[in-house]
């Protein structure tokens, strides 16, 4: 399964903002900040990859489901673990 480069926009703008936070994460650690300020942060990065991991496996799913060409079947196994990889 090929993912749609266009309906993958979203989801690099999101990974894109979660490798901004992330940078942010190391400054915020390189300039001793408080420890609250940076698990809130990495938190943030966490969620934001998370998100963009759901939207590629449900992106994903949406195109095994509406090929309707009969030549594949959705590999419900497969689709499980991948969902799974993310929690």
């Amino acid at each position: 399964m090929e993912l749609d480069p266009t309906q993958m926009t979203p989801v690099i703008n999101r990974i894109k903002r979660a490798q901004g936070q992330l940078a942010g994460v190391l400054r915020l650690l390189v300039e001793g900040r408080d420890c609250e300020d940076v698990v809130t942060q990495l938190a943030a990065v966490s969620k934001a990859l998370d998100r963009a991991g759901f939207a590629i496996v449900a992106s994903g799913l949406q195109q095994c489901l509406t090929a309707g060409d009969g030549t594949d079947s959705v590999d419900v196994k497969k689709m499980e673990k991948l969902f799974l990889s993310l929690a």
